[in-house]
């Protein structure tokens, strides 16, 4: 039987793409392993799925000054002992990487011990833990067009995000019971900010309330402990922490959405042909790749965006709402003609055509 690797945390966005691909490697008769640290966000997702799960050390490596420098690079050099002393166990035809630093020791290993490797990036600019990993990748997916000009010409191949397949088959009736909205005739306007919500987005969608109920009725998706219970009982308003299983529900039942610029976030929208308007996170608060992301789709034709430090408040916030609901039908034309929805199966091809 082939055997695959899979490796990638420190975020959610560096695992729910292994996860999209789970059902089409397992129909392609893998199995299926995973490499991730010790305790990290990555080793309690994969554990839903019954696959073995092995911990490694693992170290960030910082560019700004950390006492951690001194310690993270023996870790990093564990890790790399440790992750070689699998794979060699494993003896797998091929290791999938989705990045973050915990997938660095992994691939290093893999080239050592001469299997291939394929790395996604999921961002405009290749993060640094993938590029410390590119000399030894066989293959290098990316989500943007701009991307491949980044990235090792004989390697690249625009690929777009996996998504789960089970996000495609939402059922909007079961959204509907879960937000209870007293006037199902008005269009639903998604607000998500990402698994820890987005605070900035969150208090300036609650300051237009008043207007956007008039029209829409609002599901807001906005983080684990930022619920505004004054806000609770509101006609045409329902507020969730998080979801996850119910979230493909919850897309069905949503004409429109507003979200942060996330990778993985934004091309679940694509893939779902969702009009949306981008408010990426500033270059303030990140290294500026969500503002990137968040262009890219603009110039493509899929996105609206605002820029939140420049152009982010009440007035532009509720116009914009208005303009993308109004020209929505627009905007779905195009997201159906993208090649980049398709990219579980472009993924696999990849995994096919270069395992041993």
């Amino acid at each position: 039987m082939k055997r695959i690797v899979l490796t990638g945390g420190g975020t959610a966005g560096h695992v729910t793409p292994n996860i999209a691909l789970l059902p089409a490697l397992k129909t392609a008769g893998y199995d299926i392993c995973y490499i991730g640290s010790y305790e990290g966000m990555e080793k309690a997702l994969i554990e839903d799925y019954s696959i073995p799960y092995h911990g490694i050390a693992t170290g960030k490596l910082r560019r700004y000054f950390s006492i951690k420098n001194f310690t993270d690079p023996f870790r990093v050099l564990k890790g790399f002992g440790e992750a070689d002393s699998m794979i060699k166990e494993l003896k797998p035809s091929i290791v999938f990487s989705k990045g973050g630093f915990v997938s660095v020791p992994v691939v290093w290993a893999a080239k050592k011990n001469h299997i291939p490797v394929i790395i996604h990036e999921s961002d405009m600019t290749p993060g640094l833990a993938n590029r410390l990993c590119f000399s030894s990748a066989t293959k290098i997916c990316c989500n943007f067009p701009e991307t491949v000009e980044k990235l090792p010409k004989e390697k690249a191949v625009l690929t777009g995000s996996p998504i789960r397949s089970e996000l495609l088959l939402g059922d909007a009736g079961k959204a509907e019971k879960i937000c209870g909205f007293a006037d199902p005739e008005k269009p639903v306007i998604m607000v998500v900010g990402g698994s820890l919500g987005a605070a900035s987005v969150n208090s300036m969608i609650r300051k237009i309330l008043p207007r956007l109920v008039e029209k829409f009725n609002v599901l807001h998706l906005c983080g684990k402990g930022k619920l505004d219970e004054t806000l609770v009982g509101t006609e045409g308003y329902h507020q969730i922490e998080f979801a996850k299983d119910e979230m493909k529900d919850l897309f069905a039942l949503s004409e429109i959405v507003v979200s942060r610029a996330g990778a993985n976030a934004i091309c679940e929208l694509l893939a779902l042909h969702k009009p949306n308007l981008l408010i990426p996170l500033p270059a303030s608060a990140s290294r500026g790749d969500q503002l990137l992301n968040a262009e890219s789709f603009r110039k493509q034709g899929f996105s609206l965006v605002l820029d939140e430090d420049r152009d982010l408040n009440e007035d532009s916030l509720y116009d914009t709402i208005c303009e993308l609901y109004e020209r929505r039908e627009e905007f779905r034309k195009v997201m159906l003609k993208s090649d980049q929805t398709s990219a579980v199966f472009s993924v696999m091809k990849l995994i096919e055509e270069n395992s041993l």
